[in-house]
């Protein structure tokens, strides 16, 4: 399939990589081509592409089977349309939930995507993505959803902030107010708030977690029945984070770069830890759905571990934890992408089989996932916080 990458960076860079490496023809376009080469390697073509530009994009992508966009979701509308006007499939890894602020803006093209008779796959990377079909296969290992929680853990052992991901996505995750859904109502809540404790895999362990804007509330409560989501992220950069805001240095009008750096290369990498600056970084994810299951309420515990930055250079990589899980999921969305359907589709909204499958590959990579389910009290008994 001839694939084009909008946005070579650490997630995007990677995905070429590996999308190459499963035999298809991938180019890239990036508003830097220069930096990107330095994720990219010297085998892939990356042109200079402003992605806010549609023609722009058009002209870069054309002759694509499938547009995959790797670039900030900001631009999520112009890819989509860079995408109907190529008559090509479609990919991305977020969501910007700007003016409906509930509800992905990606679902509004589906009557497009549907005349045109082709698939664009939203929200397909690990947080969200590998989340959504975990909640997805909840679901259907019980009568009925009630309450659904992510957990996600962001660390980086380091003497000053070093992007694990896009700057812009972590400047957009620090500023915006969360979203949760509660009692089968939309709402905003407060930055950085309802702190709880939360168990992940070793060897993170229990960590604090609060409440923070991901993409998930914006596509999960419209696909499947439940009363109750929210999402909350632990870790030292949550915590670096809402430290900031409490000092008021994060405001939304201005971008702090200083703050904010842009995502170190494998080379930058390499000699942060040959200096002593950075030592590891973690990235771990948890969903817990609660339900009903042959009339009786039951949880099932879904943990997620991946390499650490450490583990990553000792394989000979020099990706950050969570671009490496963003690239690697991604890559396994790509390689069942459901050519055959037509419309938007998030990953919990896909068949039942391909989920299924889909899951079994991630784990088939080495992907540590662990599903415990036990029974619960009547909710009258039921004392226990999560």
């Amino acid at each position: 399939m001839r694939i084009f990458v909008l946005g070579a960076g650490a997630t995007g860079g990677l995905l070429a990589q590996l999308l190459a490496r499963q035999g298809h023809d991938v180019w890239c376009g990036d508003r830097d081509p220069e930096r990107a080469r330095r994720f990219l390697g010297a085998k892939l073509a990356c042109a200079r592409v402003n992605a806010r530009n549609l023609w722009a994009i058009v002209r870069a992508a054309r002759g694509c089977h499938l547009l995959v966009n790797a670039a900030p979701s900001v631009v999520n509308q112009i890819a989509l349309r860079a995408a109907l006007r190529l008559r090509a499939h479609y990919l991305d890894m977020a969501t910007h939930l700007g003016r409906n602020p509930f509800k992905a803006e990606q679902l509004a093209f589906d009557r497009r995507f549907r005349a045109k008779r082709r698939t664009a796959l939203i929200n397909a990377g690990v947080a969200p993505g590998l989340t959504n079909l975990l909640v997805a296969r909840s679901a259907e290992l019980c009568e009925r959803v009630e309450q659904v929680c992510i957990r996600l853990y962001e660390s980086t052992e380091s003497q000053d902030p070093v992007s694990m991901w896009s700057h812009e996505g972590a400047f957009d995750e620090a500023t915006a107010r969360p979203r949760v859904y509660r009692a089968g109502r939309f709402r905003f809540a407060r930055r950085f708030g309802e702190p709880e404790w939360f168990r992940f895999p070793p060897p993170i362990g229990r960590a604090r977690v609060v409440l923070a804007a991901q993409d998930e509330i914006g596509t999960l409560p419209h696909f499947i029945r439940m009363r109750e989501l929210d999402i909350k992220i632990g870790g030292n950069e949550i915590d670096r984070l809402r430290r900031w805001y409490r000092q008021g240095k994060l405001r939304p009008a201005a971008r702090p770069t200083s703050r904010f750096p842009r995502t170190p290369t494998p080379r930058q990498v390499a000699r942060l830890i040959a200096r002593g600056f950075l030592a590891n970084a973690r990235f771990a994810a948890a969903v817990v759905a609660r339900g009903i299951k042959k009339g009786e309420p039951v949880e099932f515990r879904w943990l997620c571990a991946f390499p650490s930055l450490y583990q990553l250079r000792r394989r000979g990589l020099l990706a950050t934890p969570i671009a490496y899980a963003t690239a690697q999921t991604a890559a396994v969305f790509l390689k069942h992408f459901p050519r055959e359907l037509s419309g938007v589709y998030p990953p919990e909204a896909l068949p039942g089989e391909l989920r299924r499958a889909l899951l079994a590959d991630l784990k088939q990579r080495g992907l540590s996932l662990a599903l415990r389910v036990k029974k619960l009290p009547p909710p009258e008994e039921d004392e226990d916080e999560l």
